[in-house]
């Protein structure tokens, strides 16, 4: 690991201005960004790192009438395990607690989670060894290799990479904002391809909060290899808004968490097994596999209907 400056911040705002001077960084709970900088993936390495952990007040959950407003600091594990978010949220509690290891989940934060950068072994090998087009080169070396976990949903932004955050779709389903250091974005609209980012975060903005509204019912699967600690195959996470309608969204299948709209239409007159099935259909009629990972048609229809019918039972 090069050597860098490490600063702790005391306020957002402070975090903010040394983010936007310059070739900078923010870590939280370390799991992600740790290993990004031992084996030097990005193409420019940070001179500076500034420690969210000291901002107090950033890992706390709490209710704010019809929605829990939940710090981007706070760990996966206390928010798996608190009663409030279990019992209001209780899709986010459960991608939470299915995410890798206890060990990570004691040291992981929900800001980092849905800031982590994508898992795609080209654009994770050491020394930048394959300059991808999300660091700024002029090929996606997964179009031509092995490319079994990647998109099945096409390209977003030059990149077939699937997205990876367990949170994410949980969060999406659910209706919930994230806040940043500058502005309030719907967490729909917060995921993408974004250079070597997988998020709209610009430079020196910074996750503080994420306002998530409470459901009656909400519900969140995952299909890993490994069920301990892998990244997601495919994960879904699926809610009833205000108006009693279902939202339904997936991860592992495209760039950025995909929000199935053809699915919830199928089950706009109830849930039941035969819906279920039509709306996981629907869900992957405009899939389109790359040459390793047609596979991932039939879990992704699979892990649709199973999570629909969760939500109704």
């Amino acid at each position: 690991m090069r050597k860098f400056t490490h600063l702790q911040a005391s306020t957002i705002k402070e975090a903010s201005q040394n983010g936007a001077r310059g070739n900078a960084m923010v870590i939280a709970g370390g799991t992600d960004l740790l290993g990004t900088l031992k084996d030097e993936i990005l193409p420019v390495y940070p001179s500076v790192i500034i420690d969210l952990k000291t901002i107090e007040g950033l890992d706390k959950i709490e209710e704010e009438g019809d929605s829990l407003l939940i710090g981007a600091v706070a760990k996966l594990a206390d928010i798996a395990s608190d009663e409030t978010v279990k019992k209001h949220c209780q899709a986010l509690a459960e991608a939470s607690g299915k995410v890798a290891s206890p060990t990570i989940r004691n040291m992981a934060t929900l800001g980092g989670n849905i800031c982590q950068m994508h898992r795609c072994w080209y654009f994770r090998t050491p020394d930048d060894r394959f300059h991808c087009s999300r660091k700024g080169g002029s090929t996606c070396p997964a179009y031509l290799g092995d490319n079994r976990y990647h998109s099945i949903f096409g390209i977003q932004n030059g990149c077939i990479a699937a997205s990876s955050h367990d949170t994410a779709p949980a969060l999406i389903a659910l209706g919930a904002t994230v806040i940043t250091s500058k502005r309030e974005i719907l967490a729909e609209g917060f995921f993408a391809a974004n250079g070597f980012k997988s998020c709209i975060l610009e430079d020196g903005e910074i996750v503080t909060h994420v306002r998530v509204p409470k459901s009656k019912k909400s519900v969140f699967e995952k299909f890993a290899l490994r069920k301990s600690i892998d990244f997601p195959i495919v994960n879904c996470g699926a809610a009833y808004d205000d108006g009693g309608k279902v939202r339904v969204v997936m991860g592992g299948v495209y760039p950025a968490p995909l929000r199935l709209t053809a699915a919830e239409k199928a089950v706009e007159k109830g849930i039941t097994e035969e819906t279920a099935a039509k709306a996981a259909d629907a869900a992957m009629a405009d899939a389109v596999p790359l040459s390793g990972n047609a596979y991932k048609i039939e879990i992704a229809r699979t892990m649709v209907k199973r999570t629909l019918l969760r939500l109704e039972g």
